[in-house]
């Protein structure tokens, strides 16, 4: 996307100040934000649509100017966000939850949240096709709701990672083979030949979750999908409503965000950092 502009779109924040409008926050709160935009009280919000709130500018975001939305909101690698609508907007986090694993919650961990768990049936299994961190939600998340997973990566710390929640895990490229007959299927990479292998390997009548973003397309077999029933869904991550249904996992112990991990830098080393200057090896805790 074109530079520059800021950056910075999941976070948990401490408020530190309210507007007279506020009525269910106060300073001291630790809250998670949505990284998109909504006011809480228009027709979409009120239809589980928040996503596409339509008070605001379509794909009013946080940190990504870019993508859409305009340049208004900023982003949240600052000492100070902005928070409209924060009655409906900043979500107080349950007790004891680590703020820095809970950062993803903006996003990524709603992104893998809503690729499992409202469409998992007893019996089903699933397939994830990891890259970055959504595909490792993904598979958490089928964890926490006992449907057996298996991750496809090359990344061997993800592999890992993967294996440590439970998962089988094969390690090779998706290049548009099917892995089997799966009643979920996910592609939380941004390959043709990922999002392929994911659709081929859906069962009949099956669901595939595409979460990644194919900037440049990707060819979809629909006559063979149309044969089989499988329902394809895209889109972006529908945040501020699936939050709840996350917390209520959180707080029966059955999801962790700390599982999946995080690496920690001075934000004066942030610019290195964010440009992969950075080893891994180099973790500090952010002062």
């Amino acid at each position: 996307m074109e530079r520059p502009y800021a950056v910075g779109h999941e976070f948990t924040a401490e408020v530190v100040e309210v507007g007279d409008a506020v009525r269910t926050l106060k300073p001291g709160d630790r809250v998670t934000v949505p990284f998109q935009i909504s006011c809480g009280t228009c027709s979409h919000c009120h239809s589980a649509r928040s996503l596409d709130c339509t008070s605001v500018e379509p794909l009013s975001t946080y940190g990504l100017e870019p993508f859409g939305g305009g340049a208004i909101w900023g982003g949240a690698i600052a000492d100070l966000v902005k928070v409209p609508f924060a009655d409906a907007m900043a979500m107080k986090l349950p007790e004891g939850i680590d703020l820095v694993a809970a950062a993803a919650l903006s996003d990524n961990i709603a992104d893998g949240y809503r690729c499992i768990a409202p469409h998992a049936l007893p019996g089903d299994e699933a397939l994830v096709i990891g890259s970055a961190s959504v595909g490792l939600y993904a598979v958490a998340f089928a964890s926490a709701l006992a449907v057996p997973c298996t991750y496809i990566d090359t990344n061997a710390a993800r592999l890992k990672i993967a294996e440590q929640l439970g998962a089988k895990t094969v390690a090779t490229t998706p290049d548009g083979r099917s892995f089997g007959e799966f009643a979920l299927t996910v592609s939380a990479n941004s390959t043709p030949g990922g999002l392929q292998s994911a659709i081929r390997s859906t069962t009949g009548g099956g669901i595939c979750q595409a979460a990644g973003i194919h900037f440049r397309g990707a060819e979809l077999p629909l006559l063979e999908m149309y044969k089989r029933g499988v329902r394809f869904t895209t889109g972006r991550a529908n945040v501020r409503d699936d939050l709840p249904a996350i917390f209520d996992l959180i707080r029966q112990g059955r999801f962790r965000p700390k599982d999946i991990g995080a690496s920690v830098f001075k934000i004066d080393d942030a610019p290195e950092a964010l440009k992969g200057g950075l080893s891994y090896k180099s973790v500090i805790q952010m002062l």
